[in-house]
């Protein structure tokens, strides 16, 4: 399943050496070799690299090598607390009463969603840096790699969702979305009535505006509706009036699985939004990286002021929270940014 994406980590660097392989022109009385001229000028390409792009490559490769190694714990879902029996006066076991519920913390229960044919696994570090500061609330959500359609994964969410609001007492929760997760997440928020339930999402290079990266891979359907101009990106750029829920969206200047880099940026006139450029790491690196686990951190612990209820507003409106992209800590498509040195 992790064959076809092995060489994504590299591509970045393969591109950058060895651009423009096809087409290339055939030596004099040679047969045509693609590519030859393009391999000759190598050494050239490789004195004048980005050090930046190598590092970046060599950190995805082994980021790519570790999470190879996890994946497997990650396939199953998360253990629910099981519900105990207690034996009654004529001795059938009756479930117990449910546990009387803790005062509801102040920060509400935080749901990771992973990216497109992975799993859970791959937050293993955010969770635990998570957990150190305090967030003892974490879930994460595993959707079948047989995943077809971005609305059904939304709307499985969003049952997610209400069960956990449910057992925890909290009204809203914040949600964290790597690459497709992202997308999911927003689909609920914005079309799905998910803003209702959730406070801040979190997204880590999720294609917002669609991405044209590896045409190929057209062939599955969901990547299919990835693309810029699909149904699902449409719907996507609707006006959405009084969307509660705060976006913050991290985005990485070396992250060759979007294309182009800036589709990872979300611009909606209707939503809160603060975009975060993230320097010197790839894609994989997003959800891993200790320096963007304290950016997510710090986006997370930036709440803002509670919206009104339905019950204040008109009747078939919602109340407005924020307009345009830059609200919040930073302003316009690029506010904010990390760098990992």
């Amino acid at each position: 399943m992790k064959v076809t994406t092995a060489a994504l980590p590299l591509l970045p660097l393969f591109q950058r050496l060895l651009p423009g392989l096809p087409g290339l022109p055939a030596i004099p009385g040679l047969p045509a070799l693609p590519g030859l001229s393009e391999v000759a000028a190598l050494p050239g390409r490789l004195t004048g690299l980005s050090l930046n792009l190598l590092k970046a490559s060599a950190l995805e490769a082994a980021i790519l090598a570790g999470h190879l190694l996890l994946y497997p714990s990650g396939i199953i879902q998360e253990r629910r607390p099981a519900q105990t029996l207690r034996p009654t006066d004529s001795g059938d076991p009756q479930p117990s009463p449910p546990p009387l519920r803790l005062p509801v913390p102040t920060s509400p229960p935080v749901v990771l969603l992973h990216g497109f044919i992975d799993n859970r696994s791959v937050f293993l570090l955010l969770r635990r840096s998570l957990a150190q500061h305090g967030r003892h609330e974490i879930e994460s959500l595993n959707y079948s790699p047989l995943t077809c359609d971005i609305r059904t994964a939304a709307e499985l969410l969003g049952r997610h969702i209400e069960e956990i609001c449910e057992r925890t007492g909290s009204e809203r929760v914040d949600v964290v979305g790597h690459s497709l997760g992202g997308l999911i997440a927003r689909y609920y928020v914005q079309c799905l009535g998910g803003d209702l339930r959730v406070r801040t999402l979190v997204t880590l290079g999720t294609p917002h505006a669609g991405t044209k990266v590896v045409p190929l891979a057209n062939a599955h359907p969901i990547v299919r509706q990835m693309r810029p101009g699909s149904a699902v990106i449409e719907e996507l750029t609707r006006p959405a009036p009084g969307c509660r829920t705060r976006f913050v969206s991290f985005w990485s200047d070396l992250d060759h699985v979007m294309d182009p880099l800036e589709t990872a940026c979300l611009d909606h006139p209707d939503l809160s939004v603060q975009n975060v450029r993230v320097s010197g790491i790839g894609h994989l690196a997003l959800p891993v990286h200790p320096t963007v686990a304290t950016g997510i951190r710090q986006a997370l612990d930036t709440a803002g002021p509670e919206p009104e209820t339905d019950s204040e507003s008109e009747p078939g409106t919602r109340t407005r929270t924020g307009t345009g992209t830059g609200t919040g800590t930073g302003t316009g498509k690029h506010s904010g940014g990390l760098t990992i040195a």
